[in-house]
């Protein structure tokens, strides 16, 4: 096993996050995380962490003294270390969500820890001693790997980086295909999606996973400032230039030289001022608003974002159609939150810890109430609403656990409307289960008879991660052998 698990990681592209993979299949376990020391801080930097399928890894979570729990302490034994109950545990502090079970293992090199590689379960006793021997080979094939890509350089990506999360529904998981097999190349980028569904956190990630990511990270809001200073904002100008014009200004593209460029609701910009912005873009040349002076010349990669038709826009006229075409080079469409509502749960707890970190709090849990009123609710604000209904609640909420009666008024009136509706029996979901079972059931029977059992290969056809397919695989009670058996 250690052998092919060691031919795995070295042609893995991101060490790190393949590492979790491994130990979370051959443990069977629904999450993994990866922790690394960061000198700086003084603790341990979280640099990937999975939640159920979900990545989910905040910037600059550093967990140090007493918030390191088992990974702190494993990290200071340098021994590994089974919890099968948490909930019988002192060393065990919660993170995002509560988990049953945890088996933790010491990275080390050269006879010393650099850092902790854990796996969990939601129940209690879901781990064994077996498993716990598995992560520890696992911990110790991928140390020299983490070591050769710098432990350093790994803390400070954790701590700097901005906020990850991949893998919250198939349409997601396309954005981040595209992603990152355009975010290295100069192509423009335009980002497609409701108000507040995240186009900014997704321009920033493009920068982050560019090769300009030591470089100028700029943005301007087309829709936030006056149509008569956008052109001086975006391009600069000169003394004299207009009335009150008394210094000599430089543009948001200049600014950006080297970097990247960030317009958002690039929808609103005025038509007289998107042929200038095609030449910057296309001829590397602005003009200052007033300058004789021969264009300055700049590099600059330009992504977009948009909650408009911007197709419709140029076939009308209200927007270029040569701009168009030009900042369309690779499209990314985010979808809304209603479409992957099954991930709210960790989606709500990141931003509980997000609002708990700022306002220099403990993180509450998430009451049963609360979830519930969460998925009835349709978000028109999508992860924007989100984040700031928790950000309210956090802000009310007194005690360790976060209640209904914390939810901003409009999740309180949609409680109101429905309080008297009869309930349907069964439910929707029963209902979706009894049929779906047998025909998944039988669809996943099929699919690893056609791999001979290879469930790496199987999901690549299924199109979801592996990880995925062994929780499906449980889910359904079925288990591998050469071929999978019911």
């Amino acid at each position: 096993m250690t052998a092919s698990i060691e031919s795995r990681l070295h042609g893995a592209v991101e060490v790190e996050a393949e590492l979790v993979a491994v130990a979370m299949e051959q443990t069977g376990a629904e999450h993994g995380a990866l922790f690394v020391w960061d000198k700086t801080a003084g603790g341990l930097a979280l640099v990937h962490h999975v939640v159920g399928g979900v990545t989910v890894t905040l910037p600059r979570l550093v967990k140090a003294d007493g918030r390191a729990g088992i990974a702190g302490h494993v990290y200071d034994t340098d021994e590994p270390y089974l919890s099968p109950d948490t909930s019988r545990d002192p060393l065990y502090t919660r993170y995002l969500i509560d988990v049953g079970c945890i088996a933790a293992a010491p990275i080390q090199y050269q006879r010393r820890p650099i850092g902790v590689l854990t796996v969990s379960t939601r129940e209690p006793r879901g781990l064994d001693a077996k498993a716990l021997r598995t992560i520890a080979a696992i911990a110790d094939v991928g140390a020299p790997l983490l070591r050769r890509v710098q432990v350093d350089k790994l803390s400070r990506a954790a701590t700097g980086r901005p906020l990850l999360i991949k893998g919250l529904s198939p349409a997601w998981r396309e954005v981040e295909r595209k992603l990152e097999l355009a975010a290295p190349t100069q192509a423009p980028i335009l980002i497609r999606g409701e108000s507040g569904t995240g186009k900014d956190l997704v321009a920033r990630a493009i920068h982050w996973n560019s090769k300009r990511i030591d470089k100028p990270y700029v943005t301007v809001n087309c829709a936030a400032i006056p149509e008569t200073l956008l052109e001086s904002i975006l391009f600069g100008h000169v003394k004299g230039a207009f009335t009150g014009a008394s210094f000599h200004k430089v543009g948001e593209f200049q600014k950006a030289n080297g970097g990247t460029l960030f317009l958002d609701e690039v929808g609103e910009l005025p038509v007289m001022l998107q042929a200038k912005v095609l030449r910057a873009v296309e001829q590397g040349e602005v003009q200052p608003l007033g300058s004789n002076e021969p264009p300055d010349r700049v590099d600059v990669r330009l992504i977009c974002a948009t909650n408009r038709d911007l197709e419709a826009m140029a076939k009308t006229g209200a927007f270029r159609d040569d701009l168009y075409y030009r900042l369309s080079v690779m499209t990314l469409e985010l979808p809304p939150l209603r479409s992957y509502k099954d991930n709210l749960e960790v989606l709500a707890n990141v931003f509980l810890e997000q609002a708990a970190t700022s306002y220099g709090k403990p993180a509450p849990r998430l009451g049963t109430d609360v979830l519930a009123r969460l998925a009835a609710y349709d978000f028109p604000g999508n992860m924007r609403e989100l984040k700031n209904t928790i950000e309210h609640a956090m802000i009310l909420c007194t005690g360790d656990v976060l209640s209904a009666d914390d939810l901003p008024r409009p999740l309180q009136e949609r409680a109101r409307s429905t309080a008297h509706d009869k309930p349907k029996s069964p439910t929707l979901e029963q209902a979706r289960e009894k049929w779906l079972d047998p025909l998944e059931r039988q669809y996943l029977t099929e699919l690893l008879a056609r791999h001979a059992g290879n469930v790496k290969q199987a999901a690549r056809e299924a199109g979801i991660n592996t990880v995925t397919l062994y929780r499906l695989l449980r889910r359904r009670g079925l288990h591998l052998g050469r071929v999978v058996k019911s």
